[in-house]
């Protein structure tokens, strides 16, 4: 089984940064990518940025990256708009577009 945690959600407004972080516990080696999805209110849940030892994918203007040995993954978010309020989740998972752990997800809401 594996645990994850997301931190680092809050408001801004629109043009500021945010950092959300995520860590991984439990069964670590069963974890080969990990990602960042968001759901905002009435719309289907998306996929925002991956990560795995092949390489990353990011949707727009943010940046992942990965620590192996804190066991985290981290989002940074950058010139924020509006459009990016939602629940952002944390997924991880034996390969990209698989993932089988979902963290409980943190709010990022910004303001115009």
């Amino acid at each position: 089984q594996v645990v994850l945690v997301e931190s680092g959600g809050g408001s801004v407004q629109a043009g500021g940064s945010l950092r959300l972080s995520c860590g991984a516990s439990g069964s670590i080696s069963m974890i080969h990518a990990m990602a960042w999805y968001r759901q905002a209110p009435g719309k289907e849940r998306e996929l925002v940025a991956a990560i795995s030892s092949a390489g990353s994918f990011v949707k727009g203007r943010f940046t992942i990256s990965g620590d192996n040995v804190k066991n985290t993954v981290t989002l940074q978010m950058n010139s924020l708009k509006p459009e990016d309020t939602a629940m952002y989740f944390c997924a991880a998972g034996p390969a990209m577009g698989r993932y089988d752990y979902w963290g409980q997800g943190t709010q990022v809401t910004v303001s115009a």
